[in-house]
């Protein structure tokens, strides 16, 4: 897979995050494999009542904002969380 479609294909669920990984352009859409992957460890806060249905929906703008600038091929990080580098 190439740059765009990996970091695509990163966002949609875990499993795409596992596929991209293991199949994609690891280089090229490594900042959108973090995205991704931070997006998702932290919308698992979202099961806290009260307080993580509002993180819930913030991880859901998140993922949309990820999502399209995967899409524009373009390395902008999301609010708040956008800035955690898990993958180096």
């Amino acid at each position: 897979m190439d740059k765009r479609t990996t970091g695509i294909v990163a966002y949609i669920t875990w499993i795409g995050l596992l596929i991209a990984f293991c199949t994609g352009d690891k280089e090229g859409a490594k900042f959108h494999l973090n995205q991704a992957l931070v997006i998702f460890l932290f919308s698992l806060l979202s099961v806290i009542p009260c307080i993580g249905w509002i993180w819930g929906i913030f991880m859901i703008v998140c993922w949309v904002m990820g999502l399209i600038a995967a899409i524009n091929e373009e390395e902008k990080p999301v609010p708040l969380i956008g800035n955690i580098q898990i993958i180096k």
